[in-house]
This record gives C-alpha cells, structure tokens and sequence, in this order.
C-alpha cells in the first residue's frame, strides 16, 4: 500500500512521500490563484473545478479558500461554502447538497499521533468527516476528523465539533453538544 493509499484509508502515513507531498503541491499552486478572485469569476470557477474533480456546477466556494488535496472534497448541489474555509482533505470530505457552511469554518481531517515521540517523525492519520444534506455550520466552526453531522442539523458559529451529531440537531459550543432537536416539514 502506498503512504497515499495509507492517508485515505485512515492508517498512519507519511506526509512527507513525494506523491503526498506532489498532491499538496497542486493544491497549494491552485488555491494560490484564487486569493485573488471572486466567486463570480470565470477564473475562479475553472480553478475551482480543477482543484475539486467533480464540482457540481450549482455550488461554489467564495475565496480565500485553502485545501490540503482538493480530490478529497465531495460536494452535492447547491453547495455554498463561504470566504475563508479551510479543508484539509487527507480523509475523504463529504459535503451533502445544500449544505451552507460560514465564513471561517474548518474542516479537519487530519490527526497528529498523541506521544510526542511519535509526532516528531513526518507522520499522521486522516478520519473522514460527513456533513449531511441541508445543514448549516455558522461562521467560525471546527469540525474535527472522523465527525459525521446528520442531514438538516445546524452548528452554531464557533463550535468545535469533536463527535457526531444527529440528524435535525441544533448543536453549540465547544464541544458542540445538541441543545434541541430541529423539527421541520421535510421535502
């Protein structure tokens, strides 16, 4: 199994392998471009359908937008993902469609070994996270590697999500923990 293979099946790897390390290359180059543009930009879309294979052409991603990988990010429809958002896409990242996601939110896939010894080599382990359809993470959330967020939950601006939420859940702080149960007419 190659260290890349490792990344993606969640097994510690090395993130200094040169096919890693060309991944992170191409993302850097291609998120790079975009500081400069807008949503609104045919440039802007071309790079992002680049650096996201797959993109569906009714979501978008304002810039500055910052990513590890970009093939580890999978979007449904109606997508929106607001300025500033950081995706370290070691694991797989899984967006559901309509998802709105804020300004400043982070989504982090990646893990660090817990002793120190271990975590002074070039090595780590990446969980992959899920945001269901119809959610909304507020303006600054954190969401840590391996969480799932059920469809139609909403995260409160800030909160670090450490652990999975249900579906229909409105969830706040730091840890995120659900305060109520959304109820809704669903489609």
């Amino acid at each position: 199994m190659t260290e890349f293979e490792k990344m993606r099946s969640g097994l510690l790897y090395r993130f200094d392998d040169e096919e890693v390390l060309e991944s992170v290359r191409r993302a850097n180059y291609l998120c790079a471009k975009l500081q400069t543009l807008t949503l609104i930009e045919d440039e802007c879309r071309n790079i992002l359908e680049k650096l996201i294979p797959g993109l569906p052409a009714s979501s978008g991603i304002n810039p500055p937008f910052h990513c590890d990988h970009g093939h580890g990010i999978v979007m449904g429809e109606n997508v929106f993902v607001n300025y500033n958002a950081t995706m370290l896409d070691g694991g797989l990242i899984t967006i559901g469609s309509r998802t709105k996601i804020g300004p400043n939110c982070q989504l982090v896939t990646p893990n660090h070994p817990i002793d120190y010894l271990e975590r002074r080599l070039p090595q780590e382990t990446c969980s992959p996270i899920v945001i269901g359809e119809d959610c909304w993470l507020g303006a600054g959330v954190i969401v840590c590697p391996g969480v799932t967020i059920g469809d139609r939950s909403v995260i409160g601006a800030g909160s670090v999500v450490v652990k999975d939420i249900p579906a229909d859940s409105l969830a706040v702080g730091n840890p995120a923990r659900v305060v109520r149960r959304l109820a809704g007419t669903k489609a």
